[in-house]
Protein backbone atom coordinates (compact mmCIF):
# COMPACT_ATOMS: atom_id res chain seq x y z
CA UNK A 1 0.00 0.00 0.00
CA UNK A 2 1.37 3.27 -1.04
CA UNK A 3 2.07 6.05 1.77
CA UNK A 4 -0.65 8.98 2.15
CA UNK A 5 -0.40 12.91 2.87
CA UNK A 6 -2.21 14.89 5.86
CA UNK A 7 -3.72 18.22 4.10
CA UNK A 8 -0.21 20.31 5.59
CA UNK A 9 1.70 17.64 3.95
CA UNK A 10 3.15 15.28 6.11
CA UNK A 11 3.65 11.52 4.65
CA UNK A 12 1.67 8.72 6.18
CA UNK A 13 3.72 5.78 5.24
CA UNK A 14 2.06 2.24 4.69
CA UNK A 15 3.43 -0.25 6.45
CA UNK A 16 6.38 -2.27 4.44
CA UNK A 17 6.86 1.00 2.76
CA UNK A 18 9.76 3.11 1.61
CA UNK A 19 12.69 0.65 2.80
CA UNK A 20 15.55 2.07 3.31
CA UNK A 21 14.11 5.38 2.71
CA UNK A 22 12.63 5.72 6.40
CA UNK A 23 14.82 7.80 8.05
CA UNK A 24 14.84 10.56 5.12
CA UNK A 25 11.14 10.40 4.92
CA UNK A 26 11.06 10.72 8.94
CA UNK A 27 13.30 13.23 8.57
CA UNK A 28 11.19 15.71 6.60
CA UNK A 29 7.95 14.90 8.53
CA UNK A 30 9.65 15.89 11.50
CA UNK A 31 10.68 19.46 9.88
CA UNK A 32 7.31 19.91 8.49
CA UNK A 33 6.02 19.55 12.17
CA UNK A 34 8.88 21.50 13.51
CA UNK A 35 7.93 24.16 10.65
CA UNK A 36 3.89 23.58 11.48
CA UNK A 37 4.58 24.26 15.53
CA UNK A 38 7.22 27.52 15.00
CA UNK A 39 7.79 27.67 11.60
CA UNK A 40 8.11 31.52 9.72
CA UNK A 41 7.34 32.85 6.65
CA UNK A 42 7.17 35.86 4.83
CA UNK A 43 5.04 36.35 1.50
CA UNK A 44 4.87 39.32 -0.54
CA UNK A 45 1.10 40.22 -1.21
CA UNK A 46 2.06 43.51 -3.12
CA UNK A 47 -0.09 45.24 -5.83
CA UNK A 48 -3.58 45.85 -6.47
CA UNK A 49 -6.79 44.06 -5.85
CA UNK A 50 -6.17 39.78 -5.61
CA UNK A 51 -6.50 36.69 -4.25
CA UNK A 52 -3.12 35.00 -3.36
CA UNK A 53 -3.36 31.02 -2.45
CA UNK A 54 -1.31 29.67 0.40
CA UNK A 55 0.01 26.26 -1.11
CA UNK A 56 1.04 22.73 0.81
CA UNK A 57 3.79 20.80 -0.20
CA UNK A 58 3.04 17.10 0.76
CA UNK A 59 6.77 15.89 2.41
CA UNK A 60 8.41 18.89 1.68
CA UNK A 61 8.44 22.74 3.41
CA UNK A 62 8.18 24.96 0.35
CA UNK A 63 4.27 25.04 0.68
CA UNK A 64 3.56 28.86 1.54
CA UNK A 65 0.46 27.80 4.06
CA UNK A 66 2.95 25.30 6.13
CA UNK A 67 3.91 27.77 8.70
CA UNK A 68 3.39 28.60 12.43
CA UNK A 69 3.20 32.35 11.75
CA UNK A 70 3.12 33.95 8.26
CA UNK A 71 3.99 38.09 7.68
CA UNK A 72 2.16 39.41 5.01
CA UNK A 73 4.45 42.56 3.43
CA UNK A 74 4.68 45.14 -0.28
CA UNK A 75 2.87 47.69 -1.16
CA UNK A 76 -0.99 46.97 -1.34
CA UNK A 77 -3.19 49.64 -3.46
CA UNK A 78 -6.01 47.57 -3.71
CA UNK A 79 -8.19 45.23 -1.32
CA UNK A 80 -6.12 41.51 -0.48
CA UNK A 81 -7.70 37.97 -0.32
CA UNK A 82 -5.50 35.43 1.22
CA UNK A 83 -6.51 31.70 1.41
CA UNK A 84 -6.37 28.19 2.41
CA UNK A 85 -7.19 25.13 1.53
CA UNK A 86 -10.32 24.06 2.41
CA UNK A 87 -9.11 20.56 4.30
CA UNK A 88 -6.00 22.52 6.08
CA UNK A 89 -6.90 22.47 9.87
CA UNK A 90 -4.10 24.60 11.76
CA UNK A 91 -3.30 27.30 14.44
CA UNK A 92 -2.14 30.56 12.60
CA UNK A 93 -0.36 33.94 13.75
CA UNK A 94 -0.71 35.81 11.03
CA UNK A 95 1.21 39.62 11.37
CA UNK A 96 0.09 42.52 9.10
CA UNK A 97 3.10 44.59 7.53
CA UNK A 98 2.04 45.58 4.19
CA UNK A 99 2.22 49.72 3.80
CA UNK A 100 -1.11 51.10 2.00
CA UNK A 101 -4.37 51.82 3.02
CA UNK A 102 -6.13 48.44 2.33
CA UNK A 103 -8.27 45.54 3.94
CA UNK A 104 -6.18 42.15 4.12
CA UNK A 105 -8.96 39.09 4.16
CA UNK A 106 -7.86 36.07 5.50
CA UNK A 107 -10.00 32.53 4.59
CA UNK A 108 -11.06 29.28 3.15
CA UNK A 109 -10.85 28.59 -0.48
CA UNK A 110 -14.39 28.02 -1.12
CA UNK A 111 -16.95 28.18 1.27
CA UNK A 112 -19.10 30.75 3.56
CA UNK A 113 -17.71 30.43 6.88
CA UNK A 114 -16.47 32.63 8.75
CA UNK A 115 -13.42 35.18 7.26
CA UNK A 116 -10.85 37.47 9.36
CA UNK A 117 -10.32 40.50 7.81
CA UNK A 118 -7.41 43.63 8.94
CA UNK A 119 -9.09 46.26 8.80
CA UNK A 120 -7.61 49.59 7.02
CA UNK A 121 -4.75 51.10 8.69
CA UNK A 122 -4.63 47.55 10.86
CA UNK A 123 -0.99 46.78 11.10
CA UNK A 124 -1.30 44.50 13.79
CA UNK A 125 -0.76 40.88 14.58
CA UNK A 126 -3.93 38.39 14.78
CA UNK A 127 -3.67 34.53 16.00
CA UNK A 128 -6.28 32.29 14.40
CA UNK A 129 -7.72 29.23 14.09
CA UNK A 130 -8.40 27.53 10.55
CA UNK A 131 -11.24 25.13 11.64
CA UNK A 132 -11.42 23.14 8.57
CA UNK A 133 -14.80 21.01 8.77
CA UNK A 134 -15.42 17.57 7.92
CA UNK A 135 -16.90 17.81 4.76
CA UNK A 136 -14.55 20.61 4.16
CA UNK A 137 -17.19 22.56 3.00
CA UNK A 138 -17.89 25.80 4.39
CA UNK A 139 -14.62 25.75 6.72
CA UNK A 140 -14.20 28.97 9.28
CA UNK A 141 -11.54 31.33 10.38
CA UNK A 142 -11.63 31.89 14.12
CA UNK A 143 -9.85 34.70 15.68
CA UNK A 144 -8.47 34.05 19.24
CA UNK A 145 -8.38 36.79 22.02
CA UNK A 146 -5.49 37.00 23.37
CA UNK A 147 -5.23 40.38 25.51
CA UNK A 148 -2.04 41.83 23.70
CA UNK A 149 -2.42 44.81 21.96
CA UNK A 150 -5.58 46.66 21.31
CA UNK A 151 -4.75 47.70 18.32
CA UNK A 152 -5.52 43.86 17.21
CA UNK A 153 -8.83 43.83 18.52
CA UNK A 154 -11.39 45.59 16.80
CA UNK A 155 -13.86 46.10 19.57
CA UNK A 156 -11.57 46.02 22.87
CA UNK A 157 -13.73 45.76 26.35
CA UNK A 158 -12.02 46.43 29.91
CA UNK A 159 -12.72 43.99 32.97
CA UNK A 160 -11.37 46.78 34.86
CA UNK A 161 -9.91 50.17 35.50
CA UNK A 162 -7.12 50.98 32.63
CA UNK A 163 -3.97 51.28 34.76
CA UNK A 164 -1.68 53.76 32.90
CA UNK A 165 1.26 52.69 34.73
CA UNK A 166 2.84 56.58 34.58
CA UNK A 167 2.53 56.56 30.60
CA UNK A 168 0.24 58.52 29.02
CA UNK A 169 -2.30 57.59 26.47
CA UNK A 170 -1.77 59.48 23.22
CA UNK A 171 -4.84 60.21 20.96
CA UNK A 172 -4.23 61.30 16.98
CA UNK A 173 -5.17 64.07 15.58
CA UNK A 174 -8.86 65.12 15.44
CA UNK A 175 -9.56 61.39 17.32
CA UNK A 176 -10.33 61.22 21.42
CA UNK A 177 -13.37 59.79 23.25
CA UNK A 178 -16.51 58.21 21.71
CA UNK A 179 -20.06 57.40 23.57
CA UNK A 180 -21.53 53.95 23.94
CA UNK A 181 -23.38 54.65 20.45
CA UNK A 182 -20.64 55.86 18.43
CA UNK A 183 -21.25 59.23 18.76
CA UNK A 184 -18.12 61.90 19.49
CA UNK A 185 -17.87 63.03 22.72
CA UNK A 186 -14.78 64.58 23.41
CA UNK A 187 -12.13 65.55 20.08
CA UNK A 188 -8.59 66.57 20.69
CA UNK A 189 -6.47 68.70 18.13
CA UNK A 190 -3.02 68.18 18.19
CA UNK A 191 0.00 71.25 17.80
CA UNK A 192 3.09 70.02 16.97
CA UNK A 193 5.00 72.20 19.04
CA UNK A 194 2.76 72.00 21.94
CA UNK A 195 4.19 73.61 25.04
CA UNK A 196 1.42 74.51 27.07
CA UNK A 197 -1.98 71.85 28.05
CA UNK A 198 -4.41 71.66 30.53
CA UNK A 199 -4.66 70.41 33.69
CA UNK A 200 -7.40 69.17 35.26
CA UNK A 201 -7.73 68.48 39.25
CA UNK A 202 -10.44 66.60 41.09
CA UNK A 203 -11.22 67.82 44.78
CA UNK A 204 -12.34 66.60 47.90
CA UNK A 205 -15.80 67.50 49.69
CA UNK A 206 -16.38 70.93 50.58
CA UNK A 207 -14.20 72.03 47.30
CA UNK A 208 -14.33 72.68 43.74
CA UNK A 209 -12.72 70.76 40.75
CA UNK A 210 -10.58 72.73 38.63
CA UNK A 211 -9.15 73.11 34.81
CA UNK A 212 -6.08 75.31 34.67
CA UNK A 213 -4.24 76.04 31.95
CA UNK A 214 -0.07 74.91 32.38
CA UNK A 215 3.18 74.45 30.79
CA UNK A 216 5.82 75.79 29.55
CA UNK A 217 4.67 79.51 29.44
CA UNK A 218 4.66 82.05 32.13
CA UNK A 219 1.39 83.51 31.39
CA UNK A 220 -1.26 81.59 29.70
CA UNK A 221 -4.69 81.84 28.42
CA UNK A 222 -8.02 79.95 29.03
CA UNK A 223 -9.71 80.03 25.07
CA UNK A 224 -13.28 79.11 25.37
CA UNK A 225 -14.32 79.16 21.76
CA UNK A 226 -17.64 78.61 20.62
CA UNK A 227 -18.71 77.53 16.69
CA UNK A 228 -20.15 80.34 14.64
CA UNK A 229 -22.62 82.94 16.16
CA UNK A 230 -22.80 80.27 19.53
CA UNK A 231 -22.76 81.59 22.93
CA UNK A 232 -20.96 80.55 26.02
CA UNK A 233 -23.12 79.81 28.79
CA UNK A 234 -22.73 79.10 32.39
CA UNK A 235 -24.95 77.33 34.91
CA UNK A 236 -26.97 74.38 35.04
CA UNK A 237 -29.95 76.64 33.76
CA UNK A 238 -31.90 75.69 37.10
CA UNK A 239 -30.66 78.40 39.11
CA UNK A 240 -28.62 81.37 39.40
CA UNK A 241 -25.10 81.34 37.82
CA UNK A 242 -22.07 83.18 39.66
CA UNK A 243 -18.55 84.32 37.52
CA UNK A 244 -16.30 85.24 40.43
CA UNK A 245 -12.82 85.07 40.80
CA UNK A 246 -10.65 82.68 43.20
CA UNK A 247 -9.39 85.16 45.87
CA UNK A 248 -8.67 88.97 46.47
CA UNK A 249 -8.68 89.94 42.97
CA UNK A 250 -10.26 91.57 40.50
CA UNK A 251 -12.92 90.32 37.65
CA UNK A 252 -12.38 91.71 34.46
CA UNK A 253 -13.95 91.79 31.12
CA UNK A 254 -12.52 93.12 27.92
CA UNK A 255 -12.69 92.52 24.54
CA UNK A 256 -9.58 90.57 23.01
CA UNK A 257 -7.79 92.09 26.17
CA UNK A 258 -8.29 95.83 24.35
CA UNK A 259 -5.98 94.46 21.22
CA UNK A 260 -9.22 95.19 18.86
CA UNK A 261 -12.29 96.48 18.71
CA UNK A 262 -15.58 95.36 20.53
CA UNK A 263 -18.33 96.30 22.55
CA UNK A 264 -18.95 94.49 26.40
CA UNK A 265 -22.70 94.17 26.34
CA UNK A 266 -25.02 93.17 29.49
CA UNK A 267 -28.06 91.99 28.53
CA UNK A 268 -30.86 91.45 30.45
CA UNK A 269 -33.92 88.76 30.32
CA UNK A 270 -37.35 89.71 29.08
CA UNK A 271 -38.14 93.22 30.94
CA UNK A 272 -35.52 92.21 33.59
CA UNK A 273 -33.56 94.54 35.51
CA UNK A 274 -29.11 94.58 35.46
CA UNK A 275 -27.98 95.04 39.13
CA UNK A 276 -24.91 95.90 40.36
CA UNK A 277 -24.36 95.72 43.91
CA UNK A 278 -20.90 96.94 45.22
CA UNK A 279 -19.78 94.31 48.74
CA UNK A 280 -20.13 96.69 51.62
CA UNK A 281 -18.86 100.78 50.75
CA UNK A 282 -17.44 99.45 47.78
CA UNK A 283 -18.93 101.74 44.95
CA UNK A 284 -19.03 101.43 41.50
CA UNK A 285 -16.76 102.77 39.45
CA UNK A 286 -17.18 103.47 35.81
CA UNK A 287 -13.57 104.49 35.01
CA UNK A 288 -14.08 106.12 31.02
CA UNK A 289 -13.88 109.19 29.64
CA UNK A 290 -17.72 108.67 28.68
CA UNK A 291 -20.66 107.37 30.38
CA UNK A 292 -23.56 106.92 28.19
CA UNK A 293 -26.94 105.38 29.56
CA UNK A 294 -30.40 104.70 27.43
CA UNK A 295 -30.61 103.26 23.93
CA UNK A 296 -29.96 105.26 20.94
CA UNK A 297 -33.98 105.79 20.45
CA UNK A 298 -35.27 107.23 23.25
CA UNK A 299 -35.02 109.28 26.17
CA UNK A 300 -32.56 108.35 29.38
CA UNK A 301 -33.35 108.16 32.84
CA UNK A 302 -30.98 108.45 35.93
CA UNK A 303 -32.73 108.02 39.03
CA UNK A 304 -32.29 106.38 42.60
CA UNK A 305 -33.27 103.42 43.73
CA UNK A 306 -36.44 103.86 46.02
CA UNK A 307 -36.48 106.89 48.35
CA UNK A 308 -32.84 107.55 48.35
CA UNK A 309 -31.51 110.38 47.33
CA UNK A 310 -29.44 110.88 44.14
CA UNK A 311 -26.14 112.01 44.33
CA UNK A 312 -23.81 113.14 41.37
CA UNK A 313 -20.36 114.30 42.60
CA UNK A 314 -16.48 114.27 41.31
CA UNK A 315 -13.36 112.09 42.50
CA UNK A 316 -11.51 114.81 43.40
CA UNK A 317 -11.24 118.68 42.86
CA UNK A 318 -12.54 117.81 39.42
CA UNK A 319 -15.48 119.91 37.32
CA UNK A 320 -18.57 118.26 36.89
CA UNK A 321 -20.64 118.81 33.54
CA UNK A 322 -23.79 118.65 32.34
CA UNK A 323 -23.91 118.71 28.49
CA UNK A 324 -25.90 117.83 25.75
CA UNK A 325 -23.73 115.48 22.85
CA UNK A 326 -21.01 117.84 24.00
CA UNK A 327 -22.96 121.06 22.52
CA UNK A 328 -22.55 118.81 19.16
CA UNK A 329 -26.30 118.90 18.36
CA UNK A 330 -29.18 120.67 19.72
CA UNK A 331 -30.23 120.22 23.22
CA UNK A 332 -31.93 121.21 26.34
CA UNK A 333 -30.93 120.71 29.48
CA UNK A 334 -33.73 120.67 31.90
CA UNK A 335 -34.23 120.03 35.57
CA UNK A 336 -37.19 119.17 37.14
CA UNK A 337 -38.00 119.59 41.00
CA UNK A 338 -40.87 116.85 42.25
CA UNK A 339 -44.06 118.41 43.12
CA UNK A 340 -43.72 122.14 44.19
CA UNK A 341 -40.49 121.55 45.33
CA UNK A 342 -37.39 123.85 44.95
CA UNK A 343 -34.21 123.52 43.08
CA UNK A 344 -31.13 124.24 45.37
CA UNK A 345 -28.13 124.96 43.46
CA UNK A 346 -25.99 125.55 46.60
CA UNK A 347 -21.98 126.12 46.64
CA UNK A 348 -20.10 124.29 49.22
CA UNK A 349 -18.63 127.24 51.51
CA UNK A 350 -17.25 130.40 49.93
CA UNK A 351 -17.64 128.61 46.18
CA UNK A 352 -19.81 131.03 43.79
CA UNK A 353 -22.52 130.48 41.62
CA UNK A 354 -21.19 130.85 37.80
CA UNK A 355 -23.67 130.57 35.25
CA UNK A 356 -22.62 131.29 31.42
CA UNK A 357 -19.16 132.71 32.83
CA UNK A 358 -20.95 135.26 35.13
CA UNK A 359 -19.89 134.86 38.66
CA UNK A 360 -23.00 135.51 41.48
CA UNK A 361 -22.32 136.79 44.76
CA UNK A 362 -22.48 133.91 47.64
CA UNK A 363 -24.15 135.46 50.18
CA UNK A 364 -27.61 137.80 49.33
CA UNK A 365 -27.91 141.88 49.25
CA UNK A 366 -29.71 144.04 51.17
CA UNK A 367 -33.24 145.26 50.05
CA UNK A 368 -34.00 146.61 47.17
CA UNK A 369 -30.21 146.79 45.65
CA UNK A 370 -29.78 145.20 42.03
CA UNK A 371 -27.17 143.09 40.37
CA UNK A 372 -24.12 144.69 38.57
CA UNK A 373 -21.75 143.45 36.49
CA UNK A 374 -17.64 144.91 37.05
CA UNK A 375 -17.48 144.11 33.20
CA UNK A 376 -15.16 141.06 33.86
CA UNK A 377 -18.12 138.95 34.58
CA UNK A 378 -18.22 139.39 38.59
CA UNK A 379 -21.51 140.75 39.62
CA UNK A 380 -22.22 141.90 42.81
CA UNK A 381 -25.45 143.61 44.55
CA UNK A 382 -25.62 147.56 44.14
CA UNK A 383 -28.16 150.31 45.47
CA UNK A 384 -30.23 152.03 42.38
CA UNK A 385 -29.27 155.28 41.47
CA UNK A 386 -30.96 155.62 38.54
CA UNK A 387 -29.52 157.07 34.90
CA UNK A 388 -26.61 155.78 33.07
CA UNK A 389 -23.62 153.50 35.00
CA UNK A 390 -20.70 155.60 33.54
CA UNK A 391 -17.56 153.71 32.80
CA UNK A 392 -13.74 154.37 33.34
CA UNK A 393 -12.32 156.10 29.55
CA UNK A 394 -12.18 153.49 26.69
CA UNK A 395 -8.57 153.93 24.86
CA UNK A 396 -9.04 150.62 22.39
CA UNK A 397 -11.96 148.51 21.00
CA UNK A 398 -14.66 146.87 23.43
CA UNK A 399 -17.86 145.44 23.67
CA UNK A 400 -20.65 147.54 25.58
CA UNK A 401 -23.18 146.52 28.03
CA UNK A 402 -26.83 147.56 28.36
CA UNK A 403 -27.34 149.99 30.54
CA UNK A 404 -23.86 151.90 30.53
CA UNK A 405 -22.12 154.41 29.06
CA UNK A 406 -18.29 155.18 27.95
CA UNK A 407 -16.09 158.24 27.96
CA UNK A 408 -14.52 157.21 24.08
CA UNK A 409 -10.97 158.96 23.90
CA UNK A 410 -9.75 158.21 20.07
CA UNK A 411 -6.37 160.16 20.76
CA UNK A 412 -4.45 157.39 19.70
CA UNK A 413 -6.65 155.77 16.90
CA UNK A 414 -9.66 154.68 15.59
CA UNK A 415 -12.02 153.16 17.99
CA UNK A 416 -15.15 150.53 17.62
CA UNK A 417 -17.68 150.37 19.97
CA UNK A 418 -19.34 146.88 20.01
CA UNK A 419 -23.35 147.03 20.34
CA UNK A 420 -24.41 144.53 22.86
CA UNK A 421 -25.36 140.79 21.56
CA UNK A 422 -29.12 139.59 22.16
CA UNK A 423 -30.56 143.19 22.85
CA UNK A 424 -34.36 143.69 24.56
CA UNK A 425 -36.11 146.72 24.05
CA UNK A 426 -35.26 149.35 26.11
CA UNK A 427 -31.68 148.84 26.86
CA UNK A 428 -29.36 151.84 26.45
CA UNK A 429 -25.60 152.42 25.87
CA UNK A 430 -24.26 155.81 25.74
CA UNK A 431 -20.69 157.40 24.61
CA UNK A 432 -19.67 160.52 24.45
CA UNK A 433 -16.32 161.98 22.96
CA UNK A 434 -13.87 162.17 25.55
CA UNK A 435 -11.11 164.41 24.01
CA UNK A 436 -12.89 166.30 21.01
CA UNK A 437 -11.04 163.94 18.31
CA UNK A 438 -13.93 162.13 17.10
CA UNK A 439 -13.38 164.40 13.75
CA UNK A 440 -9.21 163.64 13.40
CA UNK A 441 -9.78 160.21 14.36
CA UNK A 442 -13.81 158.39 14.41
CA UNK A 443 -15.76 156.48 16.03
CA UNK A 444 -17.39 153.55 14.70
CA UNK A 445 -20.22 151.86 16.40
CA UNK A 446 -20.88 147.96 15.57
CA UNK A 447 -24.17 146.78 15.42
CA UNK A 448 -23.47 143.34 16.41
CA UNK A 449 -26.16 141.97 13.47
CA UNK A 450 -28.83 144.27 14.16
CA UNK A 451 -29.61 147.20 12.68
CA UNK A 452 -29.15 150.72 13.67
CA UNK A 453 -31.57 153.36 12.70
CA UNK A 454 -33.55 150.39 10.25
CA UNK A 455 -30.04 150.01 8.36
CA UNK A 456 -27.84 147.24 8.40
CA UNK A 457 -24.95 148.89 8.57
CA UNK A 458 -21.83 150.39 11.43
CA UNK A 459 -22.64 153.92 12.29
CA UNK A 460 -19.30 156.08 12.21
CA UNK A 461 -19.31 159.37 14.12
CA UNK A 462 -16.85 162.16 13.05
CA UNK A 463 -18.47 165.30 15.08
CA UNK A 464 -16.36 166.89 17.62
CA UNK A 465 -17.38 166.44 21.28
CA UNK A 466 -20.36 163.84 20.34
CA UNK A 467 -22.37 162.64 22.59
CA UNK A 468 -25.66 160.27 21.90
CA UNK A 469 -27.42 157.59 23.50
CA UNK A 470 -28.39 154.35 21.66
CA UNK A 471 -31.82 152.36 22.45
CA UNK A 472 -32.98 149.11 21.51
CA UNK A 473 -36.58 149.02 19.72
CA UNK A 474 -37.13 145.72 18.12
CA UNK A 475 -35.18 143.89 15.07
CA UNK A 476 -37.22 146.01 12.18
CA UNK A 477 -35.55 149.62 13.28
CA UNK A 478 -33.01 147.92 15.66
CA UNK A 479 -30.99 150.97 17.60
CA UNK A 480 -32.21 154.49 17.44
CA UNK A 481 -29.93 157.25 18.40
CA UNK A 482 -31.65 159.49 21.26
CA UNK A 483 -29.82 162.51 20.52
CA UNK A 484 -28.82 163.48 16.88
Amino acid sequence: MASTYTPLGIELMATGENAGTWGTKTNANLNLVEQLAGGFKTLSIAGGAQTTALTVADGALTGTAQARMIEFTGSISGSQIVTIPNDVVNFYILKNSTSGSQTVQFKYATGSGATFTFATGNKGTALLFASGNPDTTNPKIIEIQTGGDVVDDTSPQLGGNLDTNDFNIAFDDAHGIIDENGNEQLIFQTTGSAVNQFDMTNAATGNAPSISATGGDTNIDVAIIPKGSGETKIGTGAAAATLTSSGAHDLTLDTNSGTNSGVITITDGANGDITLTPNGTGDVVASADTVKVGDSGAAAVLTSNGAGTLTVTTGGATDLILNTNSGTDSGVIQITDAANGNIAVTPNGSGNIVLDGLTFPNADGSADTFLKTNGSGTLSFAEVSGGTSWQAVKTSNFTAAAGEGYFINTTGGVITMTLPSSPTIGDEVSFVDYAGTFDSNTMTVGRNSEKINGATADLTVSVERAANTLVYTDGTQGWLLKNK
